[in-house]
Parts: structure tokens; C-alpha cells; sequence
């Protein structure tokens, strides 16, 4: 499927050779290989889970690779920690930026090399912030050195981030989905930077799954799948639809799609609803419907399904359970029959200290119990019917939670809504982390609460799972819905094509 590359007239800054790294159960990396050029844009593409970012902290020292081997400038390196990879000129930009809020711009730029600045034990903040401005202009940027970080927006930040690593010299410039929180305008603006970063020979390493971004920017573009380079194009080599093509790549044959059942009335309508982060989402689940939340990592999934739940503030819009107006708010949810399984169960989903019985009835305290006197016989009986009908993995009620299996503890999360008498399930990565016989029983579970005539609402990164369990499903990106896609347009490509923007 590779694509081979075009004659080469230079050597390579950086040569990442066979890197494989492995973790209890997953296979991150899988004898990645590629080159990192001077003055290039090198895109690294792929969905979620691909091993993008395994690539990069093993790149960055983060991670310590179990093999293979690294090359700069020809010369064999060891990259055993961030150390190593700043002495090569390697500087990454994250997601979550590192400065220091309320320090200024110059003195997040030099943080912990305020030394270079110091005359009879006295730190120069004139020279500091004359040294500064000098970085800031390299850039072509003109910002008063003095403001807060706090007070900066967030692409002033990632360009103070930039300024930051090209003051340390770096060569080879990581940055992980920079426009993923910015807007177009300030987009262009980085672009303008990058622009600018490669006549000075800076190679920038790019992880993007804006497609408009990949094909506008990237020299080199190099695909992953399943922690393996899987193909590696030169941007004249390919088009989009390869290359969602190349991120797509496996078969769909393992996994039979969920028959439909007839859909019932609507149970929960979602209509313009706004937050500080989302803009404009409506939607609607009916009864006997699973409906997919499509999208990629930071596009606003799990905001939508938080929202609606009522652990988000709503600015403006209406949610709707069974076509009554609803007003929003965790303890008004779970009375209403609503579920929340949210992306992080041990943090979210669970008291880890405490016993299967106790996180079983949690939530349905207020149901079992309704003149408010506990009756332990009682709970104990509810949570052994859930352990016998969700098969849990456990000597009984009373075994802690935090000893379970990753998917003994999902299936407690899902019988505490069970036993809540839940009728719209939103479940949030539901068989993230769980064994295939565990994932299997999950998907039965959800096609038994359907065939009752429940709702389900699914976020999965997993695009088979979404085509397996779902009815239809709705596309996000950037925040937004941008696309719905009934149970004959849904795809992987057409998925992808939404969420990245072709």
C-alpha cells in the first residue's frame, strides 16, 4: 500500500528505525519507521488509537522505546528521556500547553534558563526581554513580552509555545493538532509561521485529522494504523480518498451489523443547545434506536453527552425527554431515566474503594429505598440478579470494585443503571480497555435494552462499533454536528470524510 517515495537529495535530520513499544495488553507501536527531513512539513495521519501519539513521546523521551533505533544526522542517538531529545533540537507542542499562567511571555520562554540572563547573581530582565522580542520576531510576531500567559488567547499561547522551543534551539518541531482550538483566521496565521519555520530549515512534525490541513501543508505524509506505518506519500503522490482509504485498511467481515428493530417515539430531542464549548446541537434518539456520536478526539463528543446529562451549564438551547421540556441536572437525570457511561470509569463511573453492592445500587438508591430507610437484604438481592444477568466476574456483592477486570468494572457501571430503571443509555466508549469477551457481551446487553424499547446514545472511536450497533448516526467536528448519516450512508469513509473535513 506504501506509496515509494521520490529520489531523495538529502539525508534525513532524523531516521526513526523498527520503533516498537508495547504496554500490559497493547501493542502502541508496531516497527515504525520514517524520516524526518529539514525545511519539510512531515504529517503523521491516522484515526484514534493509531499510535500517533505513542510516536511522538517515544520521539520526545516521554516514552522509552522497547526497540529499534534512532538516527540524527546519520549518527546512531539514544533518546532515553527529554533530555536526550532537546540535545537532538527535538521540541514538542501539545494539546495542553505548558506555561506557566501567570508568569510573562518572556519569562515563560526562558523558564529554567533565566541563568543565561544573570549578572553578579541578578536576573537582566531587560537583556531577558530584549532576547524575547528577538524570538518573537523571528516569527513575525510582535507581542508585549510583559502580559500574562493567563491573559493571552489560545493561539497567542501555542506561538508564545513555539517561540519557547525555537529559544532552545529545536530543529525538529512537534505539534499535536495545533488548530484543533483556534480559529480559521488564527490558523492561517500559523500557517504563516510554519511557512516561515521551513526557509529557516526547521523540520515540523504534524498530526492533523483536518484533511483540508494535510493536503494544504504536509511534504510528506505518512499513515498509521494499528501502531504500524502503513503507508507514505509524497503530497503529489495521493489524494484524500486514499488516504482515508490507508487509515480505514481492515476488514469488516468479524463483525456482523446489529439487526434493526422498529423505532419507537422520540425519547430524548436535543434543539440548538449551546455551551461554553458547543455550538448549535440538536438531535433527536428514539426508542429502540441505537444512535452513534461520530467524530475524532476533541471534536465535542463527550461535551454533547455531558450537557445533556446536566454535568455541563447550558447557555442556551432545550432538551426534551418523551416531549416534555427537561430541565438539566445529575440527580433530575438519573430520577428521569437517564445514564451516563462516561469515558473514564474509574474516575467518573466508580468508587474504587468501594464494594460491587455499593456502586451497583448507587445510583438507584432513591428508587429501591423510597421511604428512605436502607434495607441491606434488599440491595443485596438487586445486585445479585445484575451480577447473574450481566455474567460480572466476581465471588459476590461484597468483592472492592478496584479488583475487578477492566470489563467486570464497565458491566458494574452499566448495572448501576440498570438498576436505576434507566430508558436512555449514553454511553461513552463503552468497551474501551475491555477484553473481546467482555466487548461481546456488551454489545448483547445493548441490543437486549433495545429490543425493550430503550434509547441508546453511543460515542465509539472505534468506527466498526459505531457501523455494528448503530441505526444512524450523527458526524461532529470542531464542536459542531456536521453531518448525519442514516443506517445505508454509514461508512467509515463517510464518517471520516465528515470528521476531517475533506
Amino acid at each position: 500500500m506504501a506509496a515509494t517515495p521520490a529520489a531523495e537529495t538529502t539525508a534525513p535530520l532524523l531516521r526513526l528505525i523498527d520503533i516498537s513499544k508495547s504496554f500490559p495488553g497493547v501493542h502502541a507501536l508496531r516497527g515504525v519507521s520514517l524520516e524526518i527531513h529539514a525545511g519539510e512539513v512531515h504529517v503523521i495521519l491516522g484515526q484514534n488509537g493509531a499510535g500517533k501519539s505513542s510516536l511522538i513521546k517515544v520521539l520526545c523521551g516521554a516514552y522509552l522505546a522497547d526497540g529499534g533505533a534512532v538516527e540524527h544526522e546519520g549518527r546512531r542517538v539514544a533518546i532515553h528521556g527529554p533530555a536526550d531529545a532537546n540535545a537532538i533540537g527535538v521540541g514538542v507542542i501539545f494539546q495542553e500547553f505548558s506555561l506557566a499562567p501567570y508568569l510573562d511571555i518572556a519569562q515563560n520562554i526562558f523558564l529554567g534558563r533565566e541563568r543565561a540572563f544573570a549578572k553578579a547573581g541578578v536576573i537582566d530582565k531587560v537583556a531577558m526581554h530584549a532576547a524575547a522580542r528577538d524570538v518573537l520576531a523571528q516569527l513575525g510576531l510582535h507581542y508585549d513580552t510583559r502580559a500574562f500567559a493567563a491573559d493571552l488567547g489560545v493561539a497567542q499561547q501555542q506561538m508564545v509555545e513555539i517561540a519557547k522551543a525555537l529559544s532552545q534551539n529545536s530543529r525538529i518541531l512537534v505539534m499535536d493538532e495545533p488548530t484543533a482550538a483556534i480559529s480559521e483566521r488564527e490558523s492561517e496565521r500559523l500557517f504563516e509561521v510554519i511557512a516561515r519555520l521551513k526557509q529557516r530549515g526547521v523540520a515540523i512534525v504534524y498530526i492533523s485529522h483536518r484533511m483540508k490541513e494535510v493536503v494544504a501543508l504536509g511534504d510528506r505524509i505518512t499513515v498509521m494504523r494499528d501502531g504500524a506505518v502503513v503507508a507514505s506519500y509524497r503530497r503529489d503522490e495521493v489524494s484524500p480518498d486514499v488516504m482515508v482509504g490507508a487509515m480505514i485498511g481492515r476488514s469488516l467481515a468479524g463483525l456482523k451489523r446489529r439487526e434493526p428493530v422498529p423505532a419507537g417515539a422520540p425519547v430524548l430531542t436535543v434543539s440548538n443547545l449551546q455551551t461554553a464549548r458547543l455550538a448549535d446541537i440538536s438531535l433527536e434518539v428514539h426508542a429502540g434506536e441505537v444512535v452513534g456520536l461520530a467524530g475524532l478526539v476533541g471534536s465535542g463528543r463527550t461535551e454533547v453527552v455531558r450537557a445533556i446529562f446536566g454535568a455541563d451549564p447550558l447557555r442556551t438551547g432545550t432538551i426534551r425527554l418523551n416531549g416534555a421540556d427537561f430541565a438539566q441536572r445529575p440527580d433530575r437525570s438519573t430520577r428521569a431515566g437517564l445514564a451516563l457511561l462516561p469515558e473514564d470509569r474509574k474516575r467518573e463511573g466508580l468508587a474504587l474503594p468501594l464494594a460491587v453492592g455499593e456502586n451497583a445500587t448507587a445510583a438507584a438508591l432513591w428508587r429501591l429505598f423510597r421511604r428512605g430507610w436502607f434495607a441491606p437484604a434488599a440491595a443485596d438481592k438487586v445486585c445479585r440478579d445484575l451480577i447473574a444477568r450481566l455474567n460480572i466476574a466476581t465471588p459476590g456483592p461484597a468483592q472492592i470494585v478496584r479488583n475487578l477486570s477492566g470489563g467486570n468494572q464497565q458491566k458494574v457501571v452499566l448495572g448501576k443503571w440498570l438498576a436505576a430503571g434507566s430508558r436512555l443509555f449514553m454511553l461513552d466508549e463503552p468497551t474501551r480497555g475491555v477484553d473481546i469477551g467482555a466487548k461481546t457481551e456488551i454489545y448483547r446487553l445493548i441490543d437486549d435494552l433495545v429490543q425493550d424499547g430503550a434509547a441508546v446514545l453511543v460515542i465509539s472511536s472505534e468506527l466498526p462499533e459505531l457501523i455494528h450497533l448503530c441505526d444512524r448516526a450523527y458526524v461532529m467536528r470542531d464542536y459542531r454536528i456536521v453531518g448525519h448519516l442514516g443506517r445505508d450512508a454509514l461508512s467509515e469513509k463517510a464518517i471520516l470524510d465528515l470528521a476531517v473535513q475533506q
